[in-house]
């Protein structure tokens, strides 16, 4: 029960209580083709420490490693992928920062148990950079930050390998719900049903996965 609760003051304040690792795993097994999909994007609207969030980023990186660690970038390039797919929000500041530094720790011990010789410092910046835009301080029920701000997320796509877009979408225009006629439907829906595609609220220039943090 300690490792589910920090205080009472935050469990009666803030509803605060964590998920035990068997019960993260195994509402991940429900969705377990998705957790292995490197590019699976996830968003933990209340996170905490990231429970849920460093089991898939830890299943997507055991991915990454059986497909791609004979070669150092490729690796790099995949494990920038997974990382850069997962996203979470939450209220409290140093969940927050414990759910980054988590994250960051599981990256890099994954790097460094591969290329500690090769190690490329550059590397762990990209990620803790895009940690810095996925992991969110913020309300997730009113979608704004605790400065009273629209919630925005990154989106990173790869291009022509080594490259990354940056795309920075508002949650509450993720989702929101907008009519459209049968012209306008896209490739995301499932059963053929209109689907809305939200416009982003800033655009990045194409830049290498090693340089993201030098673009902000």
């Amino acid at each position: 029960m300690s490792e589910q609760v920090k205080s009472k003051d935050r469990v009666t304040n803030h509803g605060e209580v964590f998920t035990n690792k068997r019960e993260v795993n195994a509402m991940l097994d429900l969705v377990q083709q998705e957790t292995e999909r490197i590019d699976s994007r996830f968003l933990e609207p209340a996170c905490g420490t990231g429970n849920f969030l460093v089991e898939i980023l830890e299943r997507k990186l055991k991915v990454v490693e059986v497909r791609y660690k004979k070669s150092q970038l490729e690796y790099e390039r995949n494990a920038i992928t997974a990382i850069s797919s997962i996203y979470g929000v939450d209220i409290l500041e140093d969940n927050v920062i414990a759910c980054r530094d988590r994250l960051l720790g599981i990256f890099t011990k994954y790097y460094i148990h591969h290329y500690k010789k090769d190690f490329n410092e550059a590397f762990l910046l990209s990620a803790e950079f895009i940690l810095s835009k996925n992991i969110i301080l913020g309300d997730a029920l009113t979608m704004k930050t605790i400065e009273d701000t629209p919630i925005t997320f990154s989106e990173w796509s790869a291009v022509n390998g080594s490259m990354l877009k940056r795309r920075d979408f508002q949650l509450d225009k993720l989702l929101e719900n907008v009519e459209f006629d049968d012209s306008e439907m896209n490739l995301f829906s499932d059963n053929k049903e209109p689907v809305f595609i939200p416009q982003p609220v800033a655009e990045f220039p194409l830049t290498h996965f090693l340089k993201i943090a030098e673009n902000d």
